[in-house]
This record gives C-alpha cells, sequence and structure tokens, in this order.
C-alpha cells in the first residue's frame, strides 16, 4: 500500500467515528474543547488498537489462504464499505431529550469499540497484503482523533445529516480500496 492508500484508509476508518462524534457534539448542551480532545483521545486509541488485533488474527490465518489474500481484501474491505454506505443510508436522527455537558468514559469507549469494528476487519485483510500495519494503525487512530475532535466540536452546527454523507464517503473509498487491491494483484503490480 502506498502512502495514499494509507491515509484514504484512514480516513475512511475514521468517519463512522466522526459520524459518532457529531452525534456526541449534538446531544452536549456546550461541546467544549476539553471535552472534544477526550472524546477523540479515547476513539483514536482504540482505532489504533483494533486493526493490530484484527492483523495479529489475520496472519494466523495468512499461510491457509495465501493464493486468495488479494480477493479476501477485496470482499472484506468491499463489503465492508457497502456496509456502511447502507448502514449509514438507513440511519434516522435521533433527539435527546435533555443535553448532558459531556458523555461517560464507558459511553465513549463502548461507542468507540462499536466504530472500530470495521478497523479490527480491515486489520484482518491487511494480514494479506504487504503493509507496515503500525503505520497503518498509527495512521488509522490519529486521524480518528482529529476526526472525533472535530466532530464533537461541530456536531451541533451540522448534525447528523453530515454525518450521514461522511460515512457514505466513506464506504465508498473502503470499496475502492479493496477494488484497487483486486486490480493489483490480478495485474501483478
Amino acid at each position: 500500500m502506498n502512502a495514499i492508500s494509507v491515509a484514504l484508509l484512514a480516513l475512511a476508518m475514521s468517519t463512522d467515528a466522526f459520524a459518532a462524534a457529531v452525534g456526541k457534539g449534538t446531544a452536549l448542551q456546550t461541546p467544549r474543547w476539553s471535552e472534544a480532545l477526550r472524546t477523540g483521545a479515547i476513539f483514536g486509541v482504540i482505532e489504533t488498537l483494533t486493526p493490530l488485533i484484527g492483523w495479529t488474527l489475520g496472519l494466523g490465518a495468512a499461510s491457509y489462504v495465501k493464493n486468495w489474500d488479494h480477493w479476501i481484501a477485496f470482499v472484506l474491505l468491499g463489503g465492508l464499505g457497502l456496509r456502511v454506505v447502507f448502514g449509514a443510508m438507513k440511519k434516522s436522527a435521533v433527539s435527546a431529550p435533555q443535553k448532558p455537558s459531556c458523555h461517560g468514559f464507558w459511553l465513549l469507549a463502548v461507542t468507540g469499540f462499536a466504530t472500530s469494528i470495521d478497523a479490527m476487519v480491515v486489520g484482518v485483510g491487511l494480514a494479506f497484503v504487504d503493509v507496515n500495519i503500525l503505520q497503518v494503525a498509527v495512521t488509522i487512530g490519529f486521524t480518528t482523533f482529529v476526526m472525533v475532535t472535530l466532530g464533537v466540536m461541530v456536531g451541533r452546527v451540522l448534525g447528523t445529516v453530515v454525518g450521514k454523507r461522511t460515512e457514505i464517503f466513506g464506504g465508498v473509498v473502503l470499496i475502492g480500496i479493496g477494488t484497487a487491491i483486486l486490480v493489483e494483484h490480478l495485474i501483478g503490480g
């Protein structure tokens, strides 16, 4: 994977977290930078760890599927991208009756983990590709930190419509990366 693919992958992996952060920001009475940074850090750490876990799991299976690795990466990334796109299209806005001033750690951690499952699946797929997984994981984590921090701060202004569009974009990017991996291996690049 080249640097552009890693950057696009990191952006795609952070879009669902961004959408969740927009929702979290919308649900807060008055988002502050300290709450946004805290939320970004929690999500970022989780998004850094989950692709590493997935990659480790994928390595255990790599020798058994060496001839199909590009197809596996294509199916995982493409399927995940389709799931993200269709999931974003089905979401409906939920309004909170009373807005808190901050979110609890466990609520943020569970939300961060839920939005990072896709990063774990991507990690599994990346075990079949020649990639520096630590660099990819840190890039995903840092990008998520930035996107979530910004998402919380703009959440009250932008609402869930922009979050949905961003998720759709992220899903399309995942499909594109999966397709690029497949084409690269089929052509012999």
